[in-house]
């Protein structure tokens, strides 16, 4: 069944060898937008692109603003920092993510608490939020803040994540979150293009964050974004990543303590141009997840599918082994025979700085740690219109 999975693979993927988990694509007007920004002088953050970039993520999310950062990491970081997380806080996230998604919380000085997910989506469970908050916090009504008994800390934050791309049930975890008065932003870095009841992920919360490192849907070589309805935050957001420079047309006055994490007009230029073919990329990744599914239909292997109520882009297609033997069994075979394939990450709490951080059971993250695999993913270029 294996040779069979990597024939298939290859068939979908002529173009590569070996097929990469998800190569960019640079199929429009990259070269042309990279010459004219080059020609402008204008390469660093100040410039047409940098708007343009921002104004297509806007509509195409429906997000009243986007503004742009250097990557994820950093658009995360700052939208906690101005939802209010503080030195000593705790912020509640799930086990099962990218590390970058932890590290930002830790940038912030603040401390991770880990909750499990669910298994259809992969992304943090409300169900297991609510018995968490129940069991370990307690509102203070006076304060308005949400404590931890066990530490005396305060929870300023929840940051679900849509993970490969599958909305988490994230109306939901909103709900939760509003009765203990703890801001929702969203981690979703790798759901570009992806909708919940129709509305795109990172709109729901207080803000959301996306990336476009190399192996996104699209990409800017590096960069992120964040993107919220608050017209104030989206200030706060722009001010503090341009080193909280006040705008005056020779002085340098700075205000706070802030950021160099704009995003260049370089970058936003390629962005431009991939904004540009997002939804042929999308509509192409959907058939070829189409083409996953009814291939593994009849097999032991389950595809994993998008969650009821939501449309998913698919970012990267996974698969679940029935072990971990034989997960790793897969894992060797496809890589030594010309199919890069990967294993969901370890959980963040098995990670040697986040040994210490607070947990409830995570049995759902830890049953999917040990069988999830993601597969060639990227652009099919031979099936693309």
């Amino acid at each position: 069944m294996f040779n069979k999975i990597v024939r298939f693979i290859k068939s979908l993927y002529p173009n590569y060898n070996p097929v990469p988990l998800h190569a960019p694509v640079f199929l429009g007007k990259e070269k042309e937008y990279l010459v004219d920004c080059i020609d402008s002088t204008f390469v660093s953050y100040v410039g047409k692109y940098v708007t343009k970039f921002e104004e297509l993520t806007s509509d195409f999310t429906g997000a009243k603003y986007a503004v742009a950062v250097v990557n994820g990491t950093a658009a995360l970081q700052v939208a906690l920092q101005i939802a209010g997380v503080e030195h000593g806080d705790e912020v509640i996230t799930q086990p099962l993510t990218f590390v970058a998604t932890a590290n930002a919380i830790s940038h912030c000085s603040a401390k991770p608490v880990f909750v499990d997910v669910d298994l259809d989506t992969m992304g943090m469970s409300p169900e297991k939020l609510e018995h968490w908050l129940l069991k370990n916090t307690k509102y203070n009504k006076s304060t308005h803040q949400t404590i931890n008994l066990s530490t005396n800390k305060r929870i300023s934050a929840i940051v679900p994540m849509h993970t490969f791309g599958f909305p988490c049930r994230i109306e939901e975890i909103i709900e939760i979150a509003n009765k203990y008065n703890i801001p929702v932003i969203e981690d979703a870095a790798e759901s570009l293009g992806s909708y919940y009841k129709g509305k795109h992920t990172g709109t729901f919360g207080l803000a959301g964050i996306l990336s476009y490192n190399g192996n996104k849907t699209i990409t800017t070589g590096g960069g992120g974004m964040i993107i919220t309805d608050d017209e104030e935050f989206a200030k706060k957001a722009k001010h503090i990543t341009t080193t909280g420079k006040l705008p005056h047309k020779w002085e340098y006055v700075h205000d706070v303590v802030a950021y160099n994490y704009r995003l260049t007009n370089i970058n936003a230029a390629i962005g431009v141009a991939q904004m540009e073919q997002i939804e042929k990329y999308i509509e192409n990744k959907r058939g070829t997840a189409k083409k996953y599914k009814d291939f593994l239909m009849n097999t032991e292997i389950k595809f994993f599918n998008e969650p009821v109520n939501t449309k998913t882009n698919f970012w990267l297609n996974s698969i679940l082994l029935n072990n971990l033997e034989e997960r790793n069994n897969f894992l060797e075979f496809t890589n030594d025979n010309g199919v890069m394939t990967r294993p969901i990450w370890r959980i963040m709490n098995k990670l040697e700085m986040y040994r210490n951080c607070q947990t409830d059971n995570l049995d759902n993250a830890e049953w999917l740690e040990e069988r999830v695999v993601n597969i060639p993913s990227g652009i099919s270029l031979n099936s693309l219109k």
